[in-house]
């Protein structure tokens, strides 16, 4: 458990239930798990500061909401990922992320566009640095911040399942492999979302995640 890193939530939660399963999703999602390894509820509480209580209740959710896998001894692993799963994942926030996206397309005004113009020169210094956590962070809240602006509150929670889902695979492949040499698709985004071309903007947004998470291969998916 040494090597995660649980960032404070931005807001402010009623329970520290609430509290710690948005650190332990948080860390799922900027890749501080990897495929197949083991969690322990008393090794998450004693990085959290708080009773197995909270941790058990949100390992539960997370394993409903398929980020963790419990197995026939009662261990909670970050699951390994098949290869048809992946690719079914992978389906999935096409359709998903494009519909988010277009739907997000009325409410870019001049600041929203400039907000995203900044994450993505985020996300393109981080792929020059080859910087794995700098760009997962970046990447993660450029294309949030651009789904959240259409409201999408029941697309958005299906998207979130499915990068917790992915997160630990990816932040895999890029530790072994970095991230300099990924495609940024973001830019075509940016300036299709800049001239309202819906077309485009679905194009960019299949590309990005075809040439992502498509482009991993078997032995990739493999854990080492």
């Amino acid at each position: 458990m040494k090597d995660a890193e649980f960032t404070e939530p931005q807001e402010e939660f009623r329970t520290t239930q609430e509290r710690v399963y948005y650190q332990v999703r948080d860390a799922i999602l900027r890749g501080q798990f990897l495929p197949g390894n083991p969690i322990t509820i008393r090794g998450l509480a004693a990085e959290l500061d708080c009773s197995p209580m909270p941790v058990r209740e949100a390992l539960r959710r997370l394993t409903s909401e398929r980020a963790l896998e419990l197995s026939d001894t009662r261990r909670v692993t970050v699951p390994i990922m098949t290869r048809e799963k992946l690719d079914e994942i992978c389906a999935a926030r096409v359709a998903l992320e494009c519909q988010a996206a277009v739907q997000a397309l009325p409410q870019v005004g001049d600041a929203e566009l400039e907000t995203l113009r900044a994450l993505d020169d985020r996300v393109t210094g981080a792929l020059e640095k080859n910087d794995i956590q700098e760009y997962v962070t970046g990447n993660l809240e450029f294309h949030f911040t651009l789904y959240r602006l259409g409201r999408p509150h029941i697309i958005l929670s299906l998207i979130e399942s499915l990068w917790l889902q992915t997160a630990p695979l990816q932040h895999l492949v890029f530790q072994r492999f970095g991230v300099q040499e990924l495609p940024d698709r973001h830019q075509d985004l940016v300036e299709a979302i800049a001239r309202k071309d819906e077309q485009a903007v679905r194009t960019a947004i299949r590309q990005d995640i075809e040439e992502g998470l498509g482009s991993i291969s078997a032995e990739e998916l493999m854990p080492h």
